[in-house]
């Protein structure tokens, strides 16, 4: 079965779907709470990028599904991305609850962020709290101009539990993380980009949408295997020193030699023709 008939099989009540010339779309659709993270949103958000991981499998392994090569991340409307986590479904949990539902969420996350193919979190208006902890997840963030983030969960006694206080810190340097969580204060889709939080924003959904559509195309057009490879490479050095980040960087890259979408894709480039990847 591929990763399409799996999708089109499952129903879920707070996330949309769309499948498209492989590039698929998940939405979260809670607009009456502005997309608030709730357990079901988890589960199901689970249920999706888990089933991706497994059918993505193995990179360069015979028969990999690459009929997804890149994935847009958003909230229905102009309101908001996510809002925040469901506040009355945390409200009286006990600590053993809240530690299950973060353990849940985090490895959500981190399936997000380890994912073979590209992930694009679309900002639209409000990113707070979980739901600035999820486009951390993705690999970059497009937003709109009226984009706005922040981790508020000190105004609730709480901290953020989705991974804002590690990515975040990735994200913008540690002191603005700092200020950020310590405050609470929310800052608009100018300062997110001043900070590197943001890579771009865009005057409306509309071209929010088209601007990230775009870029997973580009993506897409490479090759699969060389992309995930690349992914991979990026996030396993960010914590290394020079030395050790470019020794595993010459790991990658020999280790693409010899591999049938490397000989397909300089043997396009010397006949100056279009490549044709099989993702090995």
């Amino acid at each position: 079965m591929t990763i399409a008939q799996h999708l089109a099989s499952l129903e879920f009540e707070t996330l949309e779907l769309r499948l498209h010339d492989g590039l698929l779309d998940v939405t979260i659709a809670r607009p009456e709470v502005l997309n608030a993270l709730s357990p079901t949103v988890i589960a199901e958000l689970r249920a999706v990028f888990g089933l991706l991981r497994e059918q993505l499998g193995t990179v360069g392994a015979e028969g990999t599904d690459w009929s997804v090569r890149g994935v847009m991340l958003t909230g229905t409307g102009a309101k908001a991305f996510v809002a925040g986590a469901d506040i009355s479904a945390m409200r009286d949990m006990t600590p053993d609850e809240s530690r299950a539902y973060s353990a849940e969420t985090q490895e959500l996350t981190t399936w997000i962020e380890t994912l073979q193919v590209p992930v694009v979190a679309a900002v639209n208006g409000f990113a707070l709290g979980g739901g600035c902890e999820l486009a951390l997840a993705c690999d970059y963030i497009f937003a709109s101009e009226n984009a706005s983030f922040g981790q508020p969960e000190v105004a609730l006694g709480l901290i953020p539990g989705f991974g804002g206080t590690v990515r975040l810190a990735h994200s913008v340097g540690v002191a603005a993380a700092r200020e950020m969580i310590l405050t609470g204060r929310r800052i608009d889709s100018t300062e997110a980009l001043h900070l590197g939080l943001v890579l771009r924003v865009l005057p409306d959904v509309g071209a929010l949408h088209e601007a990230v559509h775009e870029s997973l195309r580009l993506a897409a057009a490479q090759s699969p295997v060389a992309v995930a490879a690349a992914k991979a490479t990026i996030r396993d050095a960010r914590h290394l020193s020079t030395d050790e980040g470019l020794a595993l960087e010459l790991d990658a890259f020999a280790g693409r030699f010899g591999t049938p979408d490397m000989l397909e894709g300089t043997s396009a480039f010397l006949e100056k023709r279009r490549a044709s990847f099989t993702g090995r």
